[in-house]
Parts: C-alpha cells; structure tokens; sequence
C-alpha cells in the first residue's frame, strides 16, 4: 500500500495529465483567431494573474541561487518548452511531434539520475518506454497524422522534450526547499512571460480584443489560463514534490490517449483499431514503468 502522499501525488498527476490532453481540443478552436504565440502569453498571462489573486502575498526568496532556480524553471517550462513545440510543428508533422515530446520520461530518468543522484533506472523502465513510445506512434498514425523525418522540426521536438526535462529536475529541486507550489508556479509564470517578450516582438502577435467578445473563444481561454495553466502546474508541481520528477514525468505517456478520447468524443473523430491498440501498448508501458525495480546507485 502507497503511503497517503504518494497516492495524492499519483492523483494530481493524473488529474493534471486530463485536462492537459483535452487542451487540444481548445487550442485547436482558438487557432481559428489565434496565432499560437498568442495563445500561448495570453492563457499564462490569465495564469499568473489569476495565482497573484489565489496567493497576493509576495514571495520571499531565501538566496540568489534560489531565484536563479525560479528563473531556470520560468525559461524552460514555460518559454523555451511552449516555444520549441510550437515551432517545431510549424516544421515537422504533429505526429512526429508528439512521438518525439513522448521520449520526455526517458530524458527525465537520466537528468535525475545524473543532477539530483537518483538511481539509474532498470530494466523494466526501458521495456516499459518502449511499449509507450510504440503505443503513442500508433496513436499519432491512427489519428491521421504521417511521421517523416523532418530533420530540423524533429530536433526543435527533441530539444523540447529535453527542456521539459530540465524544467522537471529544476522543479524537484525548488519544491525540496519548501517553497509553496502555488508559490512555486506563480513565481514561474513570471519569469516565463518575460521570457516571452522577444518571441512578441518577433513573431506575429497583435491585441485583437474584439476576438474576446465571442463566449466560447472567453471560455476556451479561461480553461486554458486558469485551468491547464495556473491551476495544472501547480498540481503537476505538487506531484514532482510527491513522487519525483521522473514517476510523474512518465504520466505524459497519457497526453496522447487524452487528447485521442476527447477528439472522439468532442469533435466526433473515429475511434479506429491502431487508436485502440496504441492506446493499448501506451497503458502498458506506463504500467511497466511505474513498477520498475531501479538499479542501485553506485
């Protein structure tokens, strides 16, 4: 039996993985009126805002060394991650996109291994990778999608994995310092929207706010600011404290079956025998991952 910590970290890190996966169904309306740089200030710039009412108290950070943690976890999270991805599928397919972003938990492994000195993981955890990666190609193939070698997208794709990894370690290591996790996400959020400045400058970004007067794009973006941002970073942020940055990283396995159950049932897509059987082998290789034996640290 899991101790009571560890079964809500599982908890939150499922609860953050479903809303997450069904981000796609509203990102995908938004870019109808939207460009994705500007989805992407607008729903953490809600985010923030939003963590600012929740927790208005200012937070005291205890060193400088501590603020450069905030810093590194605002830029690869929140700016860098967001960014390579969405650039990325300007470059290379959605599918290879997606398989790519899925070899996360893999990364994770390692950087924890290597940065926070947990232990290397075991066998079980590389069978249990390569069921979920075959699982979550299938899905991408069986929702229409083609892989390609793209080779400049696909190394946006990489770089994006590995970046979130990063953020993952980065995270682990603020929430052992005992800050607060909404404290934690809103302190990150900051840092990320300036790290977001450049990119508005630069890329296509207007005000547009006629677009705002439409109820549904209103409800879209307050499920994309406040509840796959403000309120799911900080679950997921939680669930890192909890579990571990590579036990809850392995949880994104899940994204692709998300975003597959709820284009089936919002947007009337087929549910075909290669989504069935990826949605299969992914559940599979999270299983297989989740009860790896570690090898002990040397």
């Amino acid at each position: 039996m899991l101790p009571t910590s560890q079964r809500f970290g599982h908890v939150t890190a499922l609860f953050t993985i479903l809303v997450w996966g069904i981000t796609f169904v509203s990102t995908k309306i938004l870019l109808r009126s939207f460009s994705p740089i500007e989805i992407l200030f607008t729903r953490f710039l809600l985010g923030f805002l939003a963590l600012n009412i929740i927790a208005p108290a200012r937070l005291q950070v205890q060193s400088r060394r501590d603020e450069l943690l905030f810093i590194g976890a605002g830029l690869t999270g929140i700016t860098m991650y967001f960014l390579l991805e969405n650039i990325a599928l300007t470059m290379t397919t959605a599918a290879n996109v997606g398989v790519i972003v899925s070899v996360t938990p893999f990364f994770t492994a390692f950087m924890s291994h290597w940065f926070l000195g947990t232990a290397r993981p075991g066998l079980m955890f590389y069978i249990g990778f390569l069921f979920a990666v075959s699982g979550v190609a299938l899905l991408s193939i069986g929702t229409g999608g083609t892989l390609a070698w793209n080779p400049l997208g696909d190394i946006l794709a990489v770089s994006a994995a590995l970046v979130w990894s990063l953020y993952s370690v980065i995270i682990k290591k603020i929430t052992a310092l005992g800050y607060a996790s909404i404290a934690v996400t809103r302190q990150s959020f900051m840092y990320g929207l300036i790290g977001m400045v450049p990119a508005i400058l630069l890329m296509d970004f207007r005000l547009g706010l006629e677009r705002f007067t439409n109820p549904a794009t209103v409800g879209h973006i307050l499920f994309l600011g406040l509840g796959a941002s403000a309120m799911c970073f900080v679950t997921w942020n939680m669930s890192v404290r909890l579990l571990g940055a590579v036990r809850t990283s392995m949880y994104i396995y899940l994204v692709p079956v998300v975003t597959v159950a709820s284009a089936v049932v919002f947007l009337g897509e087929a549910l075909t025998t290669p989504l069935i059987v990826g949605t299969v082998l992914t559940l599979l290789g999270l299983w297989l991952s989740e009860t790896t034996v570690f090898a002990k640290k040397k």
